[in-house]
């Protein structure tokens, strides 16, 4: 989802961990080493990634390009390859008849099947364009706070793994509890009968 939508959906973290100096080039190095790699013409049927913000298809984080202002501006990228499945099948039914012909047998075995179906699921995922799916993120790196532009269960997993990967640093999604919890506010005392308070079933 992107920032400028007419409206959007935010989930928002909090950045646990210590970053490497310098800021800039270690965020620069993490978001160039896991830039999305592009799966069309291949058999990889998905890939997540960072990539630019202004221009997500043609992912460049040169010369600090992410930076704004005070905030990194960036976006994951999730690109899916989807083979219907009636496709699938009519492909399937074509190539496991050409098999019996050409074997002269009436029956093939669980074995040929499994192989001749993944040998359809490679060839179509070459043939079929991958769909990508973009969500921006925006990151006060001084606030240890962040953005994103998702609610999807996906689509934040995606991100809290990729984020690790990418800076070494771990992100705490912010809810009710983890901001009365992560709060500078409340009490060591406090802060101990947060941690023994167990979620309320409302429906049995």
């Amino acid at each position: 989802m992107s920032i400028l939508s007419n409206s959007a959906s935010i989930t928002r973290y909090k950045v646990h961990g210590k970053m490497k100096s310098p800021v800039l080039e270690t965020v620069a190095n993490g978001l160039t080493k896991n830039t999305i790699s592009e799966i069309d013409n291949q058999i990889s049927d998905m890939a997540v990634g960072w990539t630019s913000f202004e221009k997500p298809f043609q992912p460049d984080f040169s010369g600090s390009l992410f930076v704004y202002g005070e905030y990194f501006v960036f976006s994951l990228r999730i690109d899916k390859k989807n083979i219907a499945p009636k496709i699938l099948k009519k492909h399937y039914t074509v190539e496991a008849a050409k098999r019996l012909a050409d074997s002269g047998r009436e029956y093939l075995s669980k074995s040929e099947k499994k192989m001749i179906k993944d040998h359809v699921i490679n060839t179509l995922s070459l043939r079929i364009p991958a769909t990508p799916n973009i969500y921006d993120l925006v990151w006060h790196h001084e606030d240890s706070s962040v953005w994103f532009f998702s609610n999807l269960k996906a689509a934040n997993e995606e991100l809290e793994t990729l984020f690790s990967k990418s800076f070494d640093l771990s992100l705490i999604r912010i809810f009710p509890y983890t901001s009365a919890f992560l709060s500078t506010d409340i009490s060591d005392s406090q802060r101990d009968e947060l941690q023994k308070i167990s979620p309320t079933h409302l429906f049995k």
